[in-house]
């Protein structure tokens, strides 16, 4: 049975937190669909600082902010963004449009169409999170999506020049250095200037996944997201260094971001915990990662790799990185889990920097139902069908008459009806209200 080494902050506690976001975040966005610009810029102000009066870029500023990078910066983004575009053209590709002769005569099909606009928002408060902008717009991009609109926050008073590099190098349509709630709900909503998009991808903070949740509906979204989760699956074939490097090395993105380590060490458990202790000292990013640990770290210690599995299910952790003897074992049984990190080689930080699968991954169990950020995300598979005899028209007419009776459908009926008499041959029978 799992035996708990360690355990993260009451449930209740997180429930209180997130119901005083969701009030704040109502009243935001009810203010923004009323006032438009005006609200955004007070917003801006309030939150973030930062006052214009556009906060479109200008060609001009953005190709000042690729001037403040050098020549290695810029080759480090390309180099990411080619295997991010990479793996979504690989992805793309699998997708392909179907038409059927079902049977004689009837032809179904569908067409994977892209959404016409799409707005990422690329967090940039703590951190310019400049990875967000090669997952989202280049994506996008390589799905066929017409008009992408980014969003991310000032960074020290000014747009990020290595954020406003990732949009443009990744093909942002329209950069806006604007952030927050203001930023997805001006996309969203629309405002005198920004122009309303279909659809909101990208990470942020509790305040801006709560914005998405209340907006969903009106747009799409990309997934109902929480802080970044990271579960570490290790035996004794690791050290605890390099378990404790991974688990604050995810802990450091913010104060509510849960590092499990599941294992079937006791000894791992045990020096992992105290291994995390020793680097908390030296770690630049401590304060947030020592929070984080304190309240959502968590060590769980199982009896053997089958319950490791049942548990690493139950968590359904958004990053699940496996560091066992036989990784593949997780792999083959594992259902629930945004992304897997198979062997000590490889880590979270690549998934979310540069190796090309997609870093926007379900969060707070969502990986029960659904996998992260993708090309089929802005695809819709729109279907269609085609009749192409009077004698199919006939056949399915009679069919669908009398199933459309059966459930007291007398004006669906009447439309199979009225295709059996014009097409089909005489004293054919078809459902009546009679019948």
């Amino acid at each position: 049975m799992a035996r708990y080494l360690k355990r993260g902050r009451d449930a209740a506690l997180r429930a209180e937190d997130t119901s005083k976001i969701r009030s704040l975040v109502e009243g935001i966005l009810k203010d923004i669909e009323a006032r438009g610009d005006d609200a955004v810029r007070e917003l801006s102000i309030k939150f973030d600082q930062w006052d214009r009066a556009d906060f479109r870029l200008t060609d001009a500023e953005i190709r000042d902010c690729l001037g403040q990078l050098s020549r290695r910066n810029l080759d480090d983004i390309r180099y990411a963004q080619q295997q991010v575009r990479s793996f979504a053209e690989h992805q793309r590709a699998a997708l392909r449009d179907v038409e059927v002769e079902t049977q004689p005569g009837v032809v179904l099909g569908h067409r994977n169409i892209p959404v016409n606009s799409v707005g990422c928002y690329v967090p940039g408060g703590k951190y310019p999170l400049l990875a967000s902008a090669h997952m989202s717009v280049i994506t996008a991009k390589v799905a066929g999506v017409p008009r992408i609109a980014t969003c991310a926050p000032p960074y020290h008073g000014k747009p990020a020049p290595a954020i406003v590099a990732a949009q443009h190098l990744a093909g942002a349509d329209e950069i806006y250095c604007l952030g927050g709630v203001q930023a997805v709900a001006a996309m969203a909503i629309g405002t005198q200037r920004i122009e309303p998009v279909d659809m909101l991808v990208g990470p942020g903070n509790a305040y801006v996944a709560e914005a998405k949740r209340q907006l969903f509906g009106r747009v799409g979204i990309d997934l109902f997201a929480g802080p970044t989760e990271t579960l570490v699956i290790a035996d004794d074939s690791v050290d605890a260094e390099l378990c404790a490097t991974d688990l604050l090395g995810q802990a450091e993105h913010g104060p509510t971001s849960p590092a499990i380590l599941l294992t079937n060490s006791d000894k791992l458990a045990r020096a992992t915990t105290a291994e995390v202790e020793r680097i908390l000292k030296i770690l630049p990013t401590a304060e947030i990662a020592a929070k984080s640990w304190a309240d959502y770290g968590e060590v769980i210690v199982c009896d053997d790799e089958d319950e490791m599995v049942r548990e690493a299910d139950r968590i359904s952790s958004e990053h699940v990185q496996v560091m066992t003897r036989d990784p593949d074992y997780f792999l083959e049984r594992m259902t629930n889990y945004g992304a897997l990190f198979l062997g000590p080689r490889t880590n979270v930080a690549y998934g979310d920097k540069v190796i090309g699968t997609n870093h926007t991954l379900p969060t707070m169990k969502a990986a029960r139902y659904t996998g992260g950020l993708w090309v089929g995300k802005f695809l819709k598979t729109c279907t269609y069908q085609r009749v192409l005899t009077d004698e199919a028209s006939t056949r399915i007419g009679e069919y669908c008459s009398r199933l459309c009776m059966l459930e007291g459908f007398a004006g669906h009926a009447e439309q199979a009806n009225i295709r059996v008499r014009r097409y089909g041959h005489k004293n054919i029978a078809y459902a009546t209200a009679a019948d």
